[in-house]
């Protein structure tokens, strides 16, 4: 048994194989530990379905990749994996629900999936035992179908042994200790004991250069051997097999083909055939999550008892849905632990604050997700970067604040709504409100309809004020909800007056120290600002793409104030502090950094009487001037007191009106609030939200992390040369230059539908070519017309050049604008008085 290699992966079912797999058939040296035997984890009881598509971009590409790999195992390796390509019936029985699909439709265009709608005609014609009659359509995947979990995991483990790789059987992982440069883990031999899964006295210490942890259920004690929090925690999932359907076996006696996999979302299960019969799996309400701090050591491939009261619903629905399949008896169940994450995105990447650790875990979809995870993970551990942008899998991207009840119950939460309608403003309730501002209560007075980010409630729209408690959620839609007044009247008070937003949840870090200037002179690609202004700038991965986007504040000399997305605040931070450490390791000057953001509160006026309201309430030796622009221009910070609250003011808005984020010690947070609107009331200020401010920094061609910037694009792709100082030498610059410009952001102004504005998914046609997509949508008070950001192939990026938006199954007229079409020059932005 080899004791020194490149990579280790811990864990063998499906998504453990699929890494070692890709690795090793990248050229590197690579074992595989199992402590039990291979697919004894999930895998083993898992339904095996393949469905191609999901919500998320990165997801759907993974699952893409992983379908198209999983159809040439059996040529590579000799193994049939089971691969029945059937298709994967959607079906609705809501106009809302179709509404989803068109949706749904749009991320699978721009992400290249084939896919038709059905009407329930020419679903009952294709497929007769389907009861139709209470249905609007479908969508059908044509590609997708389902495989045998346990002979495409061993497919894989052949293919990874054809590679070079090694696979060890009963050694459990027990110990992680990195060097420096290496990790070591130490290893127990598990022996059989009475049943039982026992560590034996025989041990042994592997040396890695990477450590890759694809453990499944049991992600909690790897979290506490890592020393890290890791939200993969399971629920339960139920399937069950039926016996024989009589029509179901004439049907294919007669030579007629498979049926695709049914899913009926609106009875929130699926369906596909097994000999004859039909398995049945349901994400009911009210699964529970279980092993919240560990898996037993006597549960192996074992499963939970069937409780049919939680699922009586859903299968009596499927004898509605197949009524041949009304007598069919109940033959075998399967009710066993799913891993599951709050978001349901499994967590795919660097682990926190750890070096050459590497996670794939949280995996509810893990068959289908295995080989697509172990290419691109592979991408990111050989290249660097992988193809596609994986931030959105990251898994810092829950911070160190997450507990494992959050985590537990948002898994539950996450389970139940697999086949809940997923509107694009959609807030799910679970473990809220958890972090709140101090104007929290304020605002909920004010009518606020809070959102989620990071833990953070903030208002997504202030709604009416006697509001019933379920406002929001009847409020949600494909199209424009009962929300969107509220927003578009928000939008017009900024263009118009003036907003007040709460962005507290800003990423705030304080970098200080001798070898600061230099340090972050490297970091970003912009020049540093002089002392007492800002610039805007980023810090580029080694392959020259966009990283992270940093407003920074030079506070002193060697002092400086940085502001990044509020989603992605532990992301930052540890990407911020391991570059810190290289800089020191290359021999650089000491540095002191502070993730700070909980210690600094913002609120973030903006409007064209955003300076008479303030100079309502600074106080200042010369009042009158303190807020012009020859004592505050445009892009400088200040330090002034409102009141009786210090203030870090930043003369920026991210809507592109005349403003300031004003940055306060969070204690004063009522206080100030309480003073902004009092002066404000004779100005006409309005609080707003951030659906409001999404519109609005559209307006502006404001690029956001997250959506236009990430992984994936460089920031000449993002059309941000003005935010480039090439003069310099900064990380990523020459792997960025080598890149060239694949696509080009843009901004475009569309004639849309009268009732529904782009979400951000939507694919961009030319001619009905495909020739890029959205990355945000909204509405544009400014020019009352829907308007989007994406990119497109760069010869279409010019001004004027006419393009289509696919919306709702149909193409509407969008052109492309120029960069920031409201107020391009800045003026209103730098305005004086």
């Amino acid at each position: 048994m080899k004791t020194h290699v490149k990579a280790l992966v811990v864990g063998g079912g499906a998504v453990g194989t699929g890494i070692a797999y890709h690795l090793a058939k990248a050229g590197w040296d690579t074992m595989l530990i199992e402590r039990d035997e291979l697919t004894s984890g999930s895998t083993w009881h898992a339904a095996g379905l393949l469905p191609l598509f999901n919500m998320s971009y990165a997801t759907t590409h993974i699952h893409k990749y992983s379908v198209e790999f999983y159809k040439g195992l059996e040529a590579e390796t000799g193994l049939n994996a089971g691969f029945a390509v059937v298709g994967n019936l959607r079906m609705a029985q809501t106009d809302e629900r179709m509404d989803e699909y068109m949706l749904y439709s749009s991320v699978a265009e721009t992400a290249g999936v084939p896919h038709e709608f059905l009407t329930p005609a020419q679903i009952k014609e294709r497929w007769p035992l389907i009861e139709t009659s209470d249905l609007k359509g479908a969508l059908y995947h044509s590609t997708d179908g389902y495989i045998n979990p346990a002979d495409v995991t061993q497919a894989m483990a052949k293919g990874a042994r054809q590679h070079g790789a090694a696979i060890e059987r009963k050694w459990q992982a027990d110990a992680f200790h990195w060097t420096g440069s290496h990790w070591e883990v130490t290893c127990t031999k598990m022996v059989e004991q009475g049943g039982n899964l026992v560590p034996s006295d025989e041990q042994i210490v592997i040396t890695a250069e990477h450590v890759v942890t694809a453990s499944g259920n049991h992600a909690q004690r790897t979290a506490r051997l890592l020393g890290i929090k890791i939200p993969a925690i399971p629920v339960e999932h139920t399937f069950i097999v039926m016996d024989k359907d009589p029509e179901l076996v004439k049907w294919r006696e007669a030579g007629n083909p498979e049926h695709p996999v049914v899913r009926d979302a609106d009875n929130e299960s699926y369906a596909r055939e097994e000999r004859g019969g039909w398995i049945l799996g349901i994400y009911e309400r009210g699964a529970p999550a279980r092993f919240e701090y560990g898996v037993p050591d006597s549960f192996r491939a074992d499963l939970f008892q069937l409780d049919l009261d939680r699922i009586a619903d859903q299968y009596m629905a499927m004898a509605e849905r197949v009524p041949s399949c009304a007598e069919s008896g109940l033959k075998d169940d399967f009710n066993g632990p799913i891993c599951y994450t709050p978001d349901g995105n499994p967590l795919v990447g660097p682990a926190p604050g750890l070096r050459n650790m590497w996670l794939a875990e949280g995996f509810s979809f893990g068959i289908t997700a295995a080989g697509g995870t172990g290419y691109y993970l592979a991408q990111m551990m050989v290249n660097g970067e992988a193809d596609i942008d994986m931030a959105s899998l990251d898994p810092k991207r829950y911070g160190s604040w997450m507990t494992t009840e959050y985590a537990a119950r948002k898994n539950e939460e996450c389970y139940e709504h697999v086949y809940i309608l997923h509107h694009p403003d959609e807030e799910r309730e679970a473990c809220r409100p958890l972090r709140t501002a101090p104007a929290y209560d304020r605002q909920l007075a004010l009518g606020a309809q809070m959102g989620q980010v990071n833990g953070w409630e903030r208002p997504n729209y202030y709604g009416p004020v006697d509001a019933p408690a379920d406002f929001d959620h009847n409020s949600r839609s494909f199209r424009r909800g009962a929300w969107w007044q509220y927003a578009e009247a928000e939008a017009k008070a900024v263009r118009e007056t003036c907003g007040i937003i709460d962005a507290s949840a800003f990423t705030k870090h304080l970098v200080r120290g001798p070898g600061a200037t230099a340090f972050l002179d490297h970091f970003t690609c912009n020049k540093l600002p002089k002392i007492g202004r800002i610039n805007l700038t980023y810090a580029l991965t080694e392959a020259g793409t966009t990283r992270t986007e940093y407003t920074i504040v030079r506070l002193k000399d060697d002092e400086y104030y940085l502001i990044s997305a509020g989603a992605w605040t532990d992301y930052d931070a540890d990407f911020l502090k391991k570059s810190i450490e290289d800089f020191r390791a290359a021999g650089g000057d000491y540095i002191d950094c502070h993730d700070i953001t909980t210690q600094w509160g913002v609120y973030a006026l903006a409007g064209p009487n955003a300076r008479a309201i303030l100079n309502e309430i600074v106080k200042d030796a010369n009042p009158e001037t303190v807020l012009s622009n020859k004592r505050f221009p445009w892009l400088s910070y200040r330090d002034i007191e409102l009141g009786m609250c210090p203030v870090r003011a930043i003369r920026v808005a991210y809507t592109g009106e005349l403003g300031w984020e004003l940055h306060y010690p969070i204690e004063f947070g009522r206080y100030l609030w309480d003073l902004l609107l009092k002066a404000g009331e004779k100005h006409g200020l309005k609080p707003v939200g951030a659906r409001a401010q999404n519109w609005l920094r559209q307006e502006k061609s404001y690029r956001a992390f997250g959506t236009e910037l990430g992984r994936d694009a460089t920031p000449a792709e993002a059309g941000l040369d003005r935010f480039i100082d090439l003069s310099k030498e900064f990380r990523g610059k020459q792997a960025m230059l080598d890149t060239g410009i694949r696509a080009k952001c843009v901004t475009l102004l569309i004639d849309g539908p009268a009732d529904t504005d782009p979400w951000g998914k939507e694919a961009l046609l030319l001619d009905g070519r495909k020739v890029g997509r959205l990355t945000s949508g909204g509405y544009s008070v400014a020019f009352g017309k829907q308007i989007g950001m994406g990119y497109v192939e760069p010869e279409l990026a010019e001004v004027g050049t006419k393009l289509k938006v696919k919306i709702q199954l149909k193409e509407w007229d969008a052109v492309v604008a120029e960069d920031s079409p409201y107020d391009p020059t800045n003026a209103v932005i730098r305005k004086d008085g």
